[in-house]
């Protein structure tokens, strides 16, 4: 990917998997760059990836948690795509079901080699789970850059969102440079020009992302 910008309005859907087999075979992993998108079945994943590509239905969301049951692709540009993964930590639905989704999630985040960065997303109201923290540990072990999005910031006071994001980077401050974390909110655009800038410095390098920032502004 040599473009000197990415415009993710342009972000269409690609494909949908049930497990990393079906999904090496229509694209190798070994080809292009992907950015997954993980975190719990309520953390708003569905809604960010409408907002930031500003399509209204490229992801469905569900007012029932854990209704994401499969690897669902989005092509952005030639060869850059964003990848919504299986919620984990779902409520309220069958043992062997749930068992089945953390399998495809496992095997999608161990073997595909075109994983560039992992952005996990968790309710800012209730960040820093163990499951959260479990991806988070294993990306950056992994050498992947992480982005902690806490989403729906709309729902606190300023001052609220401003002292979660402290505590949540305190946090995380052991892990360095490797982890980044930002408020989002898909309603209010809330954070919207960080994350898009990230995203395409994962896809194509900081040059660029800081001309997307540039542009946003």
């Amino acid at each position: 990917m040599t473009d000197s910008s990415i415009d993710f309005r342009k972000t269409h859907f690609v494909i949908s998997a049930p497990d990393i087999d079906h999904l090496e075979q229509h694209i190798p992993g070994n080809e292009g760059i992907e950015i997954a998108f993980a975190g719990r079945s309520n953390a708003g994943k569905s809604s960010a990836l409408n907002a930031l590509t500003e399509q209204k239905n490229l992801a469905r969301t569900s007012k029932t948690p854990g209704r994401t049951q499969l690897i669902n692709v989005f092509e952005t540009a030639p060869g850059c795509r964003l990848v919504d993964l299986p919620g984990y930590g779902f409520a309220q639905v069958p043992l062997a079901m749930k068992q089945k989704w953390q399998q495809a999630l496992g095997e999608y985040l161990q073997h595909r080699e075109c994983l560039h960065g992992v952005v996990v997303l968790m309710d800012i109201r209730h960040p820093l789970k163990d499951l959260d923290m479990q991806m988070v540990q294993w990306s950056v072990e992994s050498q992947l850059p992480v982005l902690v999005l806490l989403t729906k910031s709309d729902k606190l006071t300023q001052s609220a969102r401003m002292k979660t994001v402290n505590d949540v980077r305190k946090a995380l401050a052991d892990f360095g440079d490797a982890v980044r974390v930002e408020s989002f909110s898909s309603l209010k655009g809330t954070g919207k020009p960080k994350v898009l800038s990230m995203l395409t410095e994962w896809f194509v390098g900081p040059a660029t992302a800081d001309e997307n920032v540039a542009a946003a502004e």
